[in-house]
């Protein structure tokens, strides 16, 4: 396994920030594993247990239904379970999750779409929020500019020749 420690080094240091870490790159770059593996094993090296990080692949046809924000947005704070502790929510392609009609707001033209519920959870004191987005729905400028200057930006290149 090639460690990547440039980019853990930038989560970690990003880490419990208070803003969405949002990880950009192009396809096959090595953004889903840099989360879902290098990551993931450096939270569990520090203690924090597999129950405090909730993963979900976006781009995983078993997730699916998580593609509409409102679902996505019910099953994150369903797995938010211990107020006591510190939840690392980890969600791969989401540029993924559409972009729905306000389902509560009848006669309304208002829109909701992932931004709208990472904001929601980001205000939920005991959780860090990372995803990861690879295609030209997710250009970093057009995200950062969405999350209103409550994103911060990881931007993943592929194996450099020293990592080769």
């Amino acid at each position: 396994m090639i460690e990547r420690k440039r980019y853990l080094d930038k989560l970690i240091r990003k880490k419990e920030n208070g803003l969405i870490k949002v990880i950009t790159g192009i396809r096959r770059c090595g953004k889903s594993f840099l989360l879902f593996n290098i990551y993931h094993s450096y939270l569990n090296s520090i203690g924090v247990k597999d129950e405090q990080i909730i993963e979900l692949a976006l781009d995983d046809d078993a997730n699916i239904m998580y593609r509409n924000p409102l679902e996505l947005g019910k099953y994150i704070r369903s797995m938010i379970v211990d107020t006591n502790k510190k939840h690392y929510v980890f969600l791969d392609e989401i540029q993924k999750v559409a972009t729905i009609k306000n389902p509560y707001l009848e006669d309304s033209a208002e829109k909701i779409g992932f931004v709208d519920v990472l904001l929601g959870i980001m205000k939920i004191k005991n959780v860090d929020i990372y995803v990861t987005g690879s295609n030209s729905k997710m250009l970093s400028s057009d995200i950062l500019t969405e999350f209103r200057g409550r994103g911060d930006e990881i931007r993943v290149n592929p194996l450099s020749f020293a990592e080769f």
